[in-house]
């Protein structure tokens, strides 16, 4: 290894020239320029020798001013291979690391659900819980009472939710760095919802991992891709908001009094809100996995209506089998 050192003294005016001290260190370097066995051991153990250090020479004078800073220069090939190796290495510390702040912040925000659901909520009415659950599971015949149309509404919208989130979590918002599957959760989210969806929230990590194309020919991608199953859960989206929508006022008192008594619709209230408030990130998420964020950005604004907004989404992205660049296709030997 060939070094190149470059020593620069400034101000010799200072320093008398007949000096023998002076002449001894004019000698010595010299002699560290000639002698390649001194150059090497110097480039493997001195400070001076590394690329573009700054260091100051200690004077045998107490006078100020008799030697400056100087500069020492190492161009070596070693030196930029090891350079390019820690550049390399940063950069891969930077891919593998991650930033838990976002995980940390959803299990907080699920413990505390988790806390208020069971210990605050209110609970005045459990037995017209169990009344309602079971009018709303059709478990109770035709007994004259009438269900609360907004209440009816926000039940069967909430069978809803599970199947939007399964279209927009399988495949684009299937974890990367980890062996969690996402459909676990989803079967979960219908029945506990958000509640249940929380937990994949926390654990799940971009980017999502190349699909096969031999899966999107095969149950369930097959279906949550399909545009018929869009089109049927954006309609029936809309005939429920309507159906909501058309009720009085007094209907509508009606179901917030119940919200502010009873437990279960208080829950379930709660699971509809955080449900629409999550939905616009994975819509964003999987437009991005798609490459059709430039065209379809302008949905990212609707996809705030509940349910209504999502499931448009749904309907006009494109489909995976068309985007070579997200599907990995398998060849036979």
């Amino acid at each position: 290894m060939s070094a190149s050192i470059n020593l620069i003294c400034c101000n010799f005016s200072y320093v008398p020239q007949n000096s023998s001290k002076f002449k001894t260190l004019i000698r010595a370097r010299n002699l560290s320029q000639q002698s390649p066995v001194l150059s090497k051991r110097t480039s493997n153990s001195s400070v001076f020798l590394k690329p573009n250090n700054r260091i100051a020479l200690v004077s045998p004078f107490q006078q100020k001013g008799v030697l400056k800073i100087c500069q020492s220069s190492l161009n070596t090939q070693n030196s930029e291979e090891e350079a390019g190796q820690d550049k390399g290495l940063s950069v891969d510390n930077g891919k593998e690391g991650r930033d838990w702040t976002t995980s940390i912040l959803l299990f907080v925000l699920w413990g505390a659900l988790m806390y208020y659901v069971f210990n605050l909520s209110p609970n005045q009415t459990p037995s017209r819980d169990m009344y309602f659950l079971k009018k709303l599971l059709n478990l109770k015949g035709d007994d004259g009472f009438r269900m609360n149309e907004v209440l009816v509404s926000q039940w069967y919208i909430m069978g809803l939710w599970p199947l939007v989130y399964s279209m927009l979590l399988l495949p684009t918002g299937r974890s990367s760095k980890n062996n969690i599957p996402a459909w676990p959760f989803l079967v979960l989210s219908f029945f506990g919802g958000v509640y249940a969806l929380l937990p994949y929230f926390v654990l799940w990590s971009p980017l999502p991992p190349p699909v096969d194309e031999n899966e999107l020919e095969k149950w369930p991608l097959n279906f949550l891709e399909s545009k018929l199953t869009a089109g049927m859960a954006l309609a029936a989206g809309i005939g429920l908001i309507i159906y909501a929508g058309l009720a009085n006022a007094d209907i509508w008192r009606e179901f917030f009094q119940y919200f502010r008594e009873s437990k279960f619709i208080h829950i379930m209230s709660l699971d509809f809100t955080l449900l629409s408030a999550f939905a616009p990130f994975w819509v964003y998420n999987d437009m991005t996995a798609r490459k059709w964020y430039d065209k379809g950005f302008w949905l990212l604004p609707l996809s705030l209506l509940p349910i209504l907004g999502p499931a448009l989404y749904l309907v006009l992205r494109p489909s995976l089998s068309d985007l070579p660049v997200t599907v990995s296709k398998t060849t036979s030997e």
